[in-house]
């Protein structure tokens, strides 16, 4: 074989031929790897140490195909495609029978994971980790195929949209929204990139839309669903987290009554970086009886620091400091004094939303696993022939599929109730469900760590993903109310309905 000839790779299972001359000193592994098979088929090699998405990045190093080739063996998925890996989707695809999706569904999840494909996971992994803040732009290319509108679940704000898959507004319910957040995942990887585009506002923007008065429907939420401005939730604070009613930032009246004088501060609250509206809990009395929430505009007074975190610096967690912010009470959601009320709704659907996203990504890295455990070779044979890997699969996929069979349960009760009985019925149970979601997102982490090996202590490369979810799979342990503090919850809950003459 000439030399000419050895600057030449092979890929089969792509039909590709590609020549590694001008790249082979920068390659990552050293030149040496790269001369060492040089002129042959080098597909097992490449699929033993690269993703797939490298061929693509690496595109323009293709001279040719393999005559005579074959359709490529392991085609690159297209955007909008469903996996076949077994476990890899939910129900929503109706490849199986399912009581709760339909056409509706389906249309809707294949328009988002194309939207999502094409917009937000080729820009998620580099802008995780520069802990970039989202280009204003993609948050008003999200804005205007109303995704922040159906991150925010049915109602009156949908009215009139155009909404992705043809659904009619009328038809979207709460699986619908759960596919939305499914697939933000997914493509942005939670409590990574995903977190930076605008998971803020699913949790800043509700008790706007359910208690906030007449003019912030008017002016303030178009602003926001069309990704022209961001909301953030401002609760927790450096001495009250899941205590929510030990919260310290304080709302005085001017001596006018027209406004509310704010002192205090909040952290760890996400986008609130780069957030235009701060939905703040703040004492404007004693007790319970004493929380309001103010809609609070970024202005003078108001000043965010960026928080570094586990997860990723994109998300512009902050620590917000409010000095004599003057407020008008027009700005209160809700009435004085019942922000505990307020506070109290929004968590069972923002604890909703992070099991659905939790479910989601460890979906992902257990796919991810799947793979992996097919094409890594070790003693000889796939990895997946060892019993202990599969031992480990089948933990994660028992342990996930239960979880998100008991969220579809739940899914399907909040399509069945009002507002109110959701709150009344349910916060128990999602507290419950979110407690379980975690202990699984833990197990999930755990095994497929032990599963990549040294690959899922590494940034880059073939197990980023699974370093990634290591790295961040505990947020929704502490997020939203702490595991403990849920378990107690849904205990307490259950409580209030025991029947009296029941006994043993």
């Amino acid at each position: 074989m000439k030399y000419a000839d050895k600057s030449i790779n092979r890929n089969h299972a792509a039909n590709r031929t590609s020549t590694p001359t001008d790249f082979a000193e920068s390659h990552p592994g050293s030149a040496v790897v790269l001369w060492k098979i040089a002129g042959t088929d080098a597909t097992e090699q490449f699929y033993s140490f690269h993703r797939q998405e490298v061929l693509k990045k690496y595109a323009r190093l293709v001279i040719g195909r393999v005559a005579n080739g074959a359709a490529p063996k392991y085609p690159a998925p297209e955007p909008g495609s469903f996996s076949k890996v077994p476990y890899a989707e939910t129900l929503s695809t109706l490849a199986r029978p399912t009581p709760f999706y339909t056409a509706s569904h389906l249309a809707f999840k294949r328009a988002m994971r194309e939207f999502c494909d094409r917009e937000l996971a080729p820009i998620a992994e580099s802008a995780a980790r520069m802990g970039r803040a989202p280009d204003p732009d993609i948050l008003k290319k999200m804005g205007d195929v109303n995704i922040h509108a159906c991150r925010l679940g049915p109602g009156p704000h949908l009215k009139g949209r155009t909404l992705l898959g043809g659904v009619k507004p009328e038809e979207f319910d709460y699986f619908h929204e759960a596919i939305a957040h499914e697939e933000v995942s997914r493509a942005a990887g939670i409590y990574c990139f995903a977190e930076a585009l605008a998971s803020g506002m699913i949790i800043g923007a509700p008790p706007i839309l359910k208690f906030g008065p007449q003019w912030m429907q008017e002016k303030v939420v178009p602003r926001i669903l069309s990704g022209e401005r961001m909301a953030c939730l401002a609760i927790s604070e450096p001495g009250a987290g899941s205590d929510v009613a030990g919260i310290s930032c304080e709302a005085v009246k001017s001596p006018c009554g027209k406004f509310f004088i704010v002192n205090g501060t909040k952290k760890w609250i996400t986008n609130g970086t780069f957030s235009h509206y701060f939905t703040t809990a703040v004492k404007t009395g004693k007790g319970p009886a004493g929380i309001s929430v103010l809609l609070i505009e970024r202005g003078d007074g108001v000043e965010t620091e960026t928080i570094k975190t586990s997860g990723t610096g994109s998300a512009g967690t902050a620590y917000v400091t409010f000095q004599n912010v003057k407020v008008p009470v027009e700005n209160l959601i809700g009435k004085e004094g019942q922000g505990f009320a307020v506070i109290m709704a929004n968590f069972n659907h923002e604890r909703w939303g992070m099991v659905i996203g939790a479910c989601a990504a460890a979906r992902y890295i257990t796919e991810e696993c799947f793979k992996w455990s097919t094409q890594r070779k070790v003693f000889g044979k796939p990895l997946i022939e060892q019993p202990v890997i599969r031992y480990k699969l089948g933990q994660m996929i028992s342990e996930l599929e239960a979880v998100q069979s008991w969220a579809e349960v739940i899914t399907f009760q909040m399509n069945k109730y009002t507002y109110k009985e959701q709150n009344q019925h349910l916060a128990g149970p999602i507290a419950l469900l979110k407690y379980r979601c975690t202990r699984m997102t833990h197990a999930v982490s755990d095994n497929a760590v032990q599963i990549f090996g040294g690959r899922a202590i590494t940034a880059t490369g073939m197990g980023r993903h699974i370093e990634q979810f290591q790295r961040t799979n505990k947020f929704g342990a502490i997020l939203g109310g702490a595991e403990e503090v849920m378990l107690d919850l849904g205990v307490r809950q259950a409580m209030k309905v025991f029947p009296k003459d029941a006994r043993l």
